[in-house]
């Protein structure tokens, strides 16, 4: 059981780690939807084929627990899982889509590929999983193989619960990954035989090569569209029209969307609140200088955000501005009450000693428990104590009593930040007190521990330092006064219209969001907001929602929302694209009157054209057809520069030519080959990778063909 060794030499902190790291996953209040009656119980559809709630739960928690796995946490936040979710059905959208394209064409993944693909170990997947070589950090398939045994072999039930967690946490991993394996390898597989499609040849590498290497100097002189006012130029509701039935593809909306209209308050600490707390600090602070000892009970006893523990702790332990104040206090003062805006709360700490001590350890330790009673527990502690004290091997009766007896070290970065108190306070104290050479016989609670301090290295100054750190919040009572406040204005104001008309003499911020998806996880960017957005998708247009209270963390805003449109699946109407289509026609209407006016003045030479009323002029140089050229003149990336580079005549000047900010003429001065030496197949190759990219993006089509519904916002 060589891994088993491998958790056991880590010591109990990486135990500790571990199991927080596979604490369950909460999916959110979501799922109490499921059980409405005569509501479906789907959150998506693919191609005629849907995905029920527990199954997408299923994939979500499955993705979840890889996550913390991989990154070691125990939990994540409300944004980190809304991203996820999203992540997990992108994912599933994807698989289900190349594996109808798939089927219809033959391909599949084998057992043998996969092999194939685990053997040679250097798939992008295996590189994030933990079985990798130490020396060489690489994909270790040897690794992988004696875990798979070993995880075969062992009975779970008989292990440590924290042990067995770790087996089954990991084993879960490594099964995630190799189905991922197989439907990233079946992705690989479609794409490729796509991107065989777009084949490059000798004429287009040629092109290719000359478009980026072949480069201009060029100058330029040009009438900005800006010079021509708005009000000199009429677009009728003909122009519009046109323009619509024109670009009318380029507004089609795959999914429904809405526009709302909402009133956000956060609700935050009033003068009163701010006062009283300042009362409550100034009152700690008092108690606080007189006290001396039990600071642990204390600051308790105060609802510190700052938990005091009764070691000496090095700065990286204490909030940042205390550590800014902490050299200004003599040992034994306090410091406070004062606020600290960064945080938000109000402060006051005593600095109750200071030293100067070694912050790593080496020890060894030999536990004794398990005996039935605390008598023969420390009968038997105290023989192995005075055995070693009369000079027998440590290591020897470590192996005697079943432990290994090896040196280890400790420091401030295994425990600081953590909340210690009782046997593991014991422990600690005793370690990283102890002088260099010393033997202890630790008494804990349910078990002695024998304990040698073999070296001591790196003396830093350490602290204890009680802190009470207080958060300015809201009372309930004031919180209760905002919400009264916007529940009257809502009864007073229940329609569209009066919400709209009413919301800024009432002293609300009336806020606009246009395009709201169901796909999305809240509104306005608001923790905590999916209930509203659920609401949004239930509503008619015009009417106004009850009051929601929202905020990620602590229930801190109140939000209110009223539906003022909504957008079909389909093109989008006309009105909702007027200011952008009308923006295009002038400009090409300005593109006309500016080009017409050339033609009257009929200027011949590039100095001609700077003298035009409202020119402005340029030298664009490095100019080549693989790039846009940036018109510093014009404010503007002109595409057509670049253009108009690779075919322009030297000292030639161009016709006029309607650019994104103006009409210009061009006029090439110069050109310069880059030093770099024409390889074909090289080239080639380069073109074939940047199909074989674009072949991935005709997942968009398939996306479009396939009806894909998404009703996760139901449930989640």
């Amino acid at each position: 059981m060589a891994t088993l060794q491998k958790i056991r030499s880590k010591g109990p902190l990486l135990v500790i780690a571990i199991g927080l790291g596979l604490l369950g996953f909460i999916a959110g209040d979501g799922l109490l939807q499921i059980f409405r009656p005569h509501q479906s119980q789907d959150v998506g559809e693919v191609n005629g084929e849907s995905i029920s709630v527990q199954e997408y739960k299923a994939l979500v928690d499955e993705y979840t627990d890889v996550l913390k796995y991989s990154r070691g946490v125990a939990s994540l936040t409300e944004e980190q899982t809304a991203q996820l979710q999203d992540e997990v059905w992108r994912i599933y959208v994807e698989n289900k889509l190349v594996e109808a394209e798939a089927e219809k064409l033959g391909l599949t993944v084998s057992d043998a590929e996969i092999q194939a693909i685990i053997d040679a170990g250097t798939h992008e997947m295996l590189q994030g999983t933990p079985f990798r070589n130490p020396q060489t950090g690489a994909f270790d398939k040897d690794g992988l193989k004696k875990f798979l045994a070993e995880y075969a072999k062992l009975n779970l039930a008989q292990l440590p619960a924290q042990y067995a967690e770790y087996y089954e946490a990991t084993y879960r991993y490594w099964s995630f990954i190799e189905k991922s394996l197989r439907q990233r390898r079946l992705q690989e597989k479609y794409y490729a035989l796509l991107s065989k499609s777009l084949l490059s040849n000798p004429v287009e590498a040629q092109a290719s090569f000359d478009g980026r290497v072949n480069q201009s100097d060029l100058l330029l002189a040009a009438v900005p569209y800006s010079s021509v006012p708005d009000s000199t130029v009429k677009v009728t509701e003909a122009d519009l029209k046109a323009a619509y039935d024109k670009k009318k593809e380029q507004f089609r909306q795959y999914v429904e969307a809405r526009n709302v209209k909402f009133i956000d308050v956060q609700v935050t600490a009033s003068a009163e609140d701010r006062a009283e707390l300042q009362k409550e600090l100034e009152e700690y602070t008092k108690e606080l200088s007189a006290k001396q000892n039990d600071f642990t009970s204390f600051v308790r006893y105060t609802k510190s955000e700052t938990p005091y523990v009764d070691l000496y702790c090095t700065t990286r332990a204490l909030p940042a501005d205390v550590v800014a104040r902490l050299d200004s206090v003599a040992t034994g003062d306090v410091f406070g009450p004062y606020y600290n805006a960064a945080d938000n709360t109000l402060n006051t700490f005593k600095k109750i000693a200071k030293t100067s001590m070694a912050d790593s350890v080496k020890f060894r330790k030999i536990e004794v428990a398990g005996l039935g009673s605390a008598e023969k527990t420390a009968a038997l502690a105290d023989s192995i104590y005075n055995a070693i004290k009369g000079g027998a091997d440590f290591a020897e009766l470590a192996q005697k009593y079943g432990q290994t007896g090896e040196a280890m070290w400790m420091s401030s970065t295994d425990y600081e930040g953590q909340q210690i108190d009782g046997d593991g306070l014991k422990y600690i104290n005793t370690v990283m007190t102890s002088d260099k050479n010393s033997l202890k016989n630790l008494a804990l609670a349910q078990a002695n521990v024998i304990v040698q301090v073999l070296d001591k290295k790196a003396v830093k100054d350490k602290y204890k330092v009680a802190v009470i750190k207080r958060t300015v919040d809201f009372s309930d009572a004031t919180y209760s006064k905002a919400y009264n406040d916007l529940s009257q204005f809502v009864a007073a104001n229940n329609s569209l219209e009066k919400f709209s008309a009413n919301a800024e003499e009432a002293g609300y911020r009336l806020l606009d969001r246009m395009d709201l998806t169901s796909a999305e996880h809240g509104i306005g960017n608001v923790g905590a907001s999916k209930e509203a957005l659920r609401w949004v998708f239930n509503a008619k247009p015009g009417e106004v929602s009850p009051l929601f209270e929202c905020g990620e963390g602590v229930r801190d805003h109140i939000m209110v929302v009223a539906l003022s449109g909504v957008i079909r699946e389909g093109y989008r109407p006309l009105a909702l694209v007027r200011d952008q289509l009308r923006f295009e026609i002038l400009r090409d209407k300005k593109a006309e009157k500016i080009m017409a006016d050339m033609k009257t003045s009929n200027p011949t030479t590039l100095e001609a054209y700077k003298a035009l009323p409202n020119a402005v002029s340029d030298s664009v140089k490095h100019v080549n057809f693989a790039a846009p050229a940036f018109v510093s003149a014009l404010l503007m990336s002109e595409p057509l520069v670049s253009a108009y580079a690779s075919v322009g005549e030297m000292n030639k000047l161009s016709a006029p030519i309607k650019g994104n900010a103006g009409v210009f003429v061009l006029q090439p001065y110069a050109t310069e080959k880059m030093n770099e030496t024409y390889d074909a197949k090289a080239e080639e190759t380069m073109l074939t990778n940047t199909y074989v990219r674009m072949a991935s993006q005709f997942i968009g089509d398939l996306y479009l063909k396939a009806d894909v519904k998404d009703t996760r916002y139901i449930f989640f």
